[in-house]
């Protein structure tokens, strides 16, 4: 198996379990003997933290300006000299992200169009293109199911019209992403979670090979 270090992100629509794949994942890369370094989106900078503040809507934001805080948050993640993914990369360590351009893509491109938001990330020289991209393909109704048993309060946006929307564009946006050579692994979320583990982890190995 080869060992270089690789770029992996995880997508999903609520409810398909990214955290808990994500850190069964890295379990199981380092019992390889692979070295992984966990990160996500928006990040713990400041760029990221003025995302969720506008995110709260305690700054009132354009979808465009939206767009490209998410897009400056993504250059300082990449190319940061502390927690770059960049960095950890040429430190051996694979990073397994969760969320990247991939959400910007279905979020914001349904608002902007596809190409404005595309223009912002894949043609961005500081943004890197994964090794892999993972996404836990959930129906919108068990998406639900699990949100509700969550026993958290169901935000606003937390409903079936949106959840269907939201897994179509992300499946539009894996159709024009696949054009450009993109390594995208749909994983059916619906089974246990051991059942959803093994499928990621044979997936991810190939990327070794």
């Amino acid at each position: 198996m080869n060992n270089n270090p690789k770029f992996i992100v995880f997508e999903g629509i609520d409810g398909a379990g990214k955290t808990t794949q994500i850190n069964l994942l890295r379990e199981e890369l380092e019992k390889l003997g692979i070295l992984c370094e966990v990160t996500a989106e928006p990040t713990e900078l400041p760029s990221g933290k003025a995302i969720r503040r506008a995110l709260a809507k305690e700054v009132d934001k354009t979808p465009l300006e939206m767009a490209e805080m998410f897009t400056f948050d993504r250059e300082l993640h990449n190319t940061d000299a502390k927690i770059g993914i960049k960095k950890m990369l040429a430190e051996g360590k694979t990073v397994i992200c969760d969320r990247y351009y991939y959400s910007s893509l279905a979020y914001q491109g349904t608002v902007l169009g596809y190409d404005a938001v595309a223009k912002l990330n894949l043609e961005n020289p500081k943004i890197l293109k994964p090794d892999m991209c993972i996404f836990l393909d959930l129906s919108p109704e068990e998406s639900l199911k699990r949100i509700g048993n969550r026993g958290n309060t169901v935000e606003i946006y937390e409903n079936l019209e949106y959840l269907t929307r939201t897994r179509k564009t992300f499946f539009e946006v894996f159709e024009h992403l696949r054009k450009r050579e993109e390594n995208i692994a749909i994983i059916n979320a619906c089974g246990s979670i051991s059942e959803v583990s093994s499928l990621i982890l044979a997936a991810v190995l190939d990327v070794y090979k």
